[in-house]
Order: structure tokens, then C-alpha cells, then sequence
């Protein structure tokens, strides 16, 4: 199934690394530094809102809203993060999102984003 994937993430090469992996298996995806811009675009066109989003916890700073909205948008969320990360107080507002760990490799994020895909 051919998806559509935002990819938040502050770090260039992971998030292109991961953008041609998934133009690779024939995906669209969309690259973003910063999960504000990503909400800001979402629902708003003219390119077509995510399947999923993927978002690297690493350098954000999600806020409460930030988490509400991501919640109530309804779009699959996969979110990458270290110890550090998890235990920011914000992220089980993320509500229905699926968490991997760091480490993990580019085509075990891309497994798991076309596993999701098939769920939809």
C-alpha cells in the first residue's frame, strides 16, 4: 500500500535517510524540522494529510498542545526516542502512538511505517 508520511525530525540526514527509504519503496513522504511546522500544514493542503507521521523526539520540545493536537488529528503516529525522551511528561498525552526506541536502524523505522500502512 502506498502511503503518505511525514517525518518530523530536527537532524537533517536521519530524516533524509528515512524520506529516500521510504521514496524507495515507493511511498511520498515529507520532511520537517520542527513539529509546529508539520501541525501547521496539517488539514491545510493542498498536498494530501499524512497516513502517518514520524517523529523523533530528539531536539523537540512537544508541547501540551502540540500533543493534543497530534492526538485528535487521528493520524497514526510512530515516535523514535531515547530514555531521555520518554520520560518528558507531555509524551503519554500522545495518545495511539507507537514508540521505538533508539537504537534502531532506518529499515526497522520503515518496517514498521509500512506495517502500520496496512493497518489503515
Amino acid at each position: 500500500m502506498r502511503g503518505v508520511v511525514w517525518i518530523v525530525d530536527g537532524e537533517h540526514w536521519p530524516r533524509a535517510m528515512l524520506r529516500a527509504e521510504l521514496i524507495e519503496r515507493g511511498h511520498e513522504a515529507v520532511g520537517f524540522v520542527l513539529l509546529c511546522d508539520a501541525l501547521e500544514r496539517l488539514g491545510r493542503g493542498p498536498e494530501p494529510d499524512p497516513d502517518v507521521i514520524v517523529l523523533e523526539l530528539r531536539g523537540q520540545r512537544v508541547t501540551q498542545e502540540e500533543a493534543d493536537r497530534l492526538a485528535r488529528s487521528g493520524v497514526a503516529l510512530i515516535v523514535l526516542a531515547g530514555a531521555v525522551e520518554l520520560n518528558d511528561p507531555v509524551i503519554p498525552r500522545l495518545k495511539g502512538s507507537e514508540i521505538l526506541r533508539r537504537p534502531v536502524s532506518i529499515g526497522e523505522v520503515a518496517d514498521r511505517i509500512e506495517r502500520r500502512l496496512a493497518l489503515l
